[in-house]
């Protein structure tokens, strides 16, 4: 059965997160705003009987599923990208959970006083913004991810046990974001985070991964996304 991935055309975003894990296994899936646009995309979220707040959402089926985590958490075991394990299945969702808190505070950098407005508009609060997040906030978490990758009991290879979970592409676009917006800031901590960083090379090269990176179903990043590369919002670490 086809899954269906509703997001917005012309960002990668959210979406991009479970873009990953389709295109990782090679799942029959269709982009509906990118095959159908952004019309498409409204009409379903308005046409459904459990309605996402917004994109993405993902249908399979009956199942129509929103919020990223959400859709990694139903998929993870479809797609065989989750442990069988229910303790390790719970805790890959946290590390997705922590790693959408991460993703929506690199947003808010940009748009501190909220997406409602136009970035012009609020520039002197997101260099400040900007401070603390390369300062603080990006440090606290690549720390949190370089700890549990060396403490996983089963190698440094993984998030979760031996073998590759969704969180782990997840972790991959998370770091890709960050080097398009904050690459200054980024290339003075990688070293301080050289697990994160070898993990994020490991699934750049893994065959489907960078297959998909070289094509044409990979929107590439841009200053409408949610990591958007400002050059006076980027400093070294």
């Amino acid at each position: 059965m086809t899954y269906e991935l509703y997001y917005w055309t012309g960002i990668p975003g959210r979406g991009e997160f479970v873009r990953l894990a389709l295109e990782e296994v090679e799942a029959d899936y269709v982009d509906i705003g990118r095959e159908a646009g952004d019309k498409e995309v409204i009409s379903m979220l308005d046409a459904s009987t459990t309605p996402s707040f917004a994109p993405p959402f993902l249908r399979h089926g009956e199942v129509v599923v929103g919020q990223t985590a959400a859709i990694l958490f139903y998929l993870g075991p479809l797609l065989g990208l989750v442990t069988e394990d229910e303790r390790l299945r719970l805790w890959t969702h946290q590390i997705q959970l922590t790693i959408a808190d991460m993703t929506a505070e690199a947003h808010d950098v940009h748009h501190p006083l909220g997406p409602g407005r136009y970035y012009e508009d609020q520039k002197d609060e997101a260099l400040r913004r900007a401070e603390e997040f390369r300062a603080s906030r990006v440090p606290k978490f690549l720390g949190w991810f370089e700890r549990i990758l060396t403490d996983n009991p089963a190698g440094r290879d993984f998030l979760v046990g031996k073998s590759l979970s969704y969180a782990d592409l997840s972790l991959f676009h998370l770091v890709d974001g960050l080097n398009y917006a904050f690459p200054r800031l980024t290339k003075t901590l990688a070293p301080r985070y050289p697990t994160v960083m070898a993990l994020h090379e490991r699934v750049r090269q893994r065959p489907q991964i960078a297959t998909y990176l070289a094509s044409d179903r990979r929107t590439p990043f841009n200053v409408d996304g949610i990591f958007r590369h400002y050059p006076e919002l980027d400093a070294e670490g």
